[in-house]
């Protein structure tokens, strides 16, 4: 058991070596990306949900 529990870290440790890290340019143009689309999609339901919200007046 102790084996195994030793081999798992092991490969962990192997793999994270691995691992390409983003740049910090690259990490901040990717929250910015994501930021943008966030807003964009709040945006988007915000205005869906009016819509429907007014429709539903409408009906009732």
């Amino acid at each position: 058991m102790k084996e195994k529990i030793q081999k798992i870290f092991t490969d962990v440790v192997k793999e994270m070596k691995k691992v390409t890290w983003p740049t910090k340019d690259e990490l901040k143009e990717s929250t910015s990306v994501v930021i943008v689309v966030v807003l964009l999609f709040a945006a988007f339901t915000y205005v869906i949900d009016m819509a429907l919200n007014e429709i539903l007046k409408g009906i009732f």
